[in-house]
């Protein structure tokens, strides 16, 4: 029961989070940028700052979507970023090429992130099904060995969670060092890219601590039957 709670609220949270960021979004979307840059060009700046080469910067499609490919070397940008010249599309676009410069200069946790991307690409996908058996959603009462397989598959995911948090924090404090450096931003411009960053950042801290939750859970149950 106490799992059940806690996992309650932490859905809340992540909700809560979620809304803010979308709010956000939308606030700062509406706060042109003085130096009147598009999310595209803020991008193909600051890769020309730091002498990234080989990195394509392309428009992508949705709504905060936005990504860096490392195997593709690829900075997708959606809509409202790559075309528009706001404090949200600036502040985005020089996060995501945050990632590139750290791939370029070889940042060791986004090497570590990268690594373990197939193993995690493999227990997402078992998790379900590993779950449903483990704990007898089929009528049965499940075996230690598939909850232990299970208690694996659930820590690869929570430690790729806790991995990406160093990683996405470092893209945005190397995103806003660019900005204030380079006077993209400035005084209140500045507050509202730190503002829509941090925000961010709370839906991957959100997301680490819910993966944790369940595993936490897990472990409680395998206890349990020894």
């Amino acid at each position: 029961m106490g799992y059940f709670i806690i996992a309650g609220v932490m859905t809340l949270v992540g909700m809560l989070v979620s809304n803010r960021l979308k709010s956000k979004f939308a606030k700062y979307k509406e706060v042109p940028l003085s130096a009147g840059l598009s999310g595209a060009e803020v991008a193909q700046r600051m890769l020309q700052h730091y002498d990234v080469q080989g990195v394509q910067i392309v428009p992508g499609q949705g709504v905060l979507t936005d990504h860096y490919n490392p195997v593709t070397k690829v900075v997708k940008l959606s809509p409202d970023i790559y075309s528009g010249r706001s404090v949200m599309a600036a502040a985005v676009a020089a996060h995501e090429v945050g990632h590139a410069v750290q791939h370029a200069q070889a940042y060791p946790w986004l090497k570590t992130r990268s690594a373990i991307v197939p193993f995690v690409n493999m227990a997402s996908t078992a998790q379900s099904f590993l779950l449903m058996f483990a704990l007898g959603v089929t009528g049965g009462t499940g075996n230690d060995w598939i909850l232990l397989i299970t208690i694996i598959a659930f820590m690869v995911t929570a430690a790729f969670s806790f991995v990406t948090l160093p990683v996405e924090f470092d893209a945005s404090k190397r995103a806003l060092a660019w900005l204030d450096e380079t006077g993209l931003t400035n005084g209140a411009e500045y507050e509202g890219a730190k503002d829509a960053l941090w925000w961010a950042a709370m839906t991957y801290v959100v997301k680490a601590l819910t993966s944790l939750t369940m595993v936490l859970y897990l472990l409680m149950r395998y206890g349990s039957r020894r």
